[in-house]
C-alpha cells in the first residue's frame, strides 16, 4: 500500500518537529513558522530575531492555560515580542509559572500546530511566527499544509493493516500469536496477541493495553499495568482464549519523555493527572478507535471486556463492535501506586475498588 502524498508530508513534518526544527504551515496564502517550544534555545531565539519581526507567540493548550491561571478552557496565544528562551519555557513547562500576559484566541494553522506537536508526542507548546523570509533564515524548512494534517489521523486509521505474524509462547499462555498492524496511530505499530483458540462466532475476551515501559518491563510500583498484563494473558489461556491488544500509547498518549516529565512531578506531590495537566495534556490523550478495528480485521464481532476504564468499553461501541459483557482487572495495590489508582476513580471515572482483591 502506497502513502497518499499528504500522510508523507505530514510524517516528515513529525520527524522535523521530534527532531527540534522548526517547519512552515500553510493554508490559503497564510504561512506560518512553528517550533516545538521545548526546542527553543538562543540558537533558535537569534535566529527568529534575524526574522526581523515582533509577531512571535507562544501557542498552549487549554489545559497549560488553566495551570496557568488563565480563566479559559480553550488552547491560546501568549505574545512574545522579544523572544525568550527561559520566559517561553517557564510559561510551557514550569510547575510554578504563572501567566503573565493575555491569552489571545488561536487561528487554525497556530490549532494545527499544536497538533503536530501531540501527533510527534513533544510538549503541547509550540513557538509561532510569520514565515516571510524563513527560508533565507532557516535551512529550507519543510512546509505541510493544514488540510494534510487534518486528515492525518483519519487517513491512518483507513490505513490499518496486517503486516506479519507468528507464534510466540508466553509464560502462563504458551499458545499465543503476535499480530503487528501497521496505520492506524501515527507512525506506530501496534500489537495484537492472540491467545489459545478464540472462537470468533461467539463473544471473545478482549483487553485493551496500553504499553507501560516501566510497569510492563521493569516492574514499576507507581502503576498496576504489568500485573494487569500479565494476569490477562494468564486469564484468557484459562478461559477460552481471548485478543490482548498491546498498544503503543505511552504515558495516556502522551509519549514515554512526557511519562517520565509527569513522574517527576508525581515525586513532588501532584497526582498523575494534576501532573499531566501541568505539562498541557488532557486527562487522556489516547484514541481508540483504531483498536476496534484492529479487533475487527482479527474476525471479532462480539467481545467481553477486561478493564476498568469506561472509556474503552465506550469506543469499542462507537467503532461497531458488541460489548456483551465487562469485568474488573485488578493489580497488585502498594504505598507508591495506592494514590495513582484512587486519581484514576475519582478524576476519571475508573471502575476502581480499592478494596477489592488483586488479581
Amino acid at each position: 500500500m502506497r502513502d497518499a502524498p499528504g500522510e508523507i508530508e505530514v510524517e516528515r513534518a513529525i520527524a522535523e518537529i521530534r527532531a527540534g526544527r522548526p517547519i512552515i504551515l500553510h493554508e490559503n496564502g497564510e504561512r506560518i513558522l512553528a517550533l516545538a517550544a521545548e526546542a527553543l534555545d538562543s540558537f533558535y531565539c537569534e535566529s527568529f530575531e534575524r526574522l526581523g519581526r515582533a509577531d512571535a507567540r507562544l501557542a498552549l493548550s487549554g489545559p497549560r492555560l488553566r495551570r496557568l491561571g488563565a480563566q479559559r478552557r480553550e488552547a491560546g496565544a501568549v505574545a512574545m515580542p522579544a523572544l525568550d528562551a527561559a520566559r517561553a519555557h517557564a510559561l510551557a513547562f514550569d510547575s510554578d509559572a504563572r501567566l503573565d500576559a493575555p491569552a489571545a484566541a488561536l487561528s487554525a494553522l497556530e490549532e494545527c500546530a499544536l497538533e503536530l506537536m501531540r501527533l510527534a508526542q513533544v510538549l503541547p507548546a509550540a513557538i509561532i511566527a510569520g514565515a516571510v523570509g524563513a527560508e533565507a533564515v532557516f535551512a529550507r524548512p519543510l512546509e505541510a499544509a493544514r488540510a494534510n494534517v487534518v486528515a492525518y489521523r483519519p487517513a491512518r486509521l483507513a490505513a490499518l493493516r496486517i503486516v506479519s505474524r507468528a507464534r510466540v509462547p508466553l509464560e502462563g499462555a504458551p499458545d499465543s500469536e503476535f499480530v503487528v498492524f501497521r496505520g492506524g496511530e501515527g507512525l506506530r505499530d501496534q500489537v495484537a496477541i492472540v491467545i489459545g483458540a478464540p472462537n470468533f462466532a461467539r463473544p471473545v475476551n478482549v483487553r485493551l493495553h496500553s504499553a507501560c515501559l516501566t510497569g510492563d518491563l521493569f516492574g514499576s510500583l507507581k502503576c498496576d499495568c504489568g500485573d494487569q498484563l500479565r494476569y490477562t494473558a494468564r486469564f484468557m489461556a484459562e478461559n477460552g482464549g481471548g485478543v490482548l491488544l498491546y498498544l503503543d500509547q505511552e504515558g495516556r498518549g502522551n509519549g514515554l519523555a512526557n511519562k517520565i516529565r509527569a513522574y517527576d512531578l508525581q515525586a513532588r506531590g501532584f497526582d498523575t493527572y494534576d501532573a499531566d495537566e501541568t505539562l498541557g495534556f488532557d486527562n487522556d490523550q489516547r484514541r481508540f478507535s483504531f483498536a476496534a478495528e484492529m479487533l475487527k480485521l482479527l474476525g471479532a464481532r462480539r467481545v467481553q471486556v477486561l478493564t476498568n476504564n469506561p472509556e474503552k468499553i465506550d469506543a469499542l461501541t462507537q467503532g461497531g463492535l458488541e460489548v456483551v459483557a465487562d469485568q474488573r482487572i485488578m493489580g497488585r495495590r502498594n504505598t507508591h501506586n495506592v494514590r495513582y489508582l484512587a486519581a484514576k476513580r475519582d478524576k476519571a471515572g475508573h471502575l476502581i475498588d480499592l478494596d477489592r482483591a488483586p488479581a
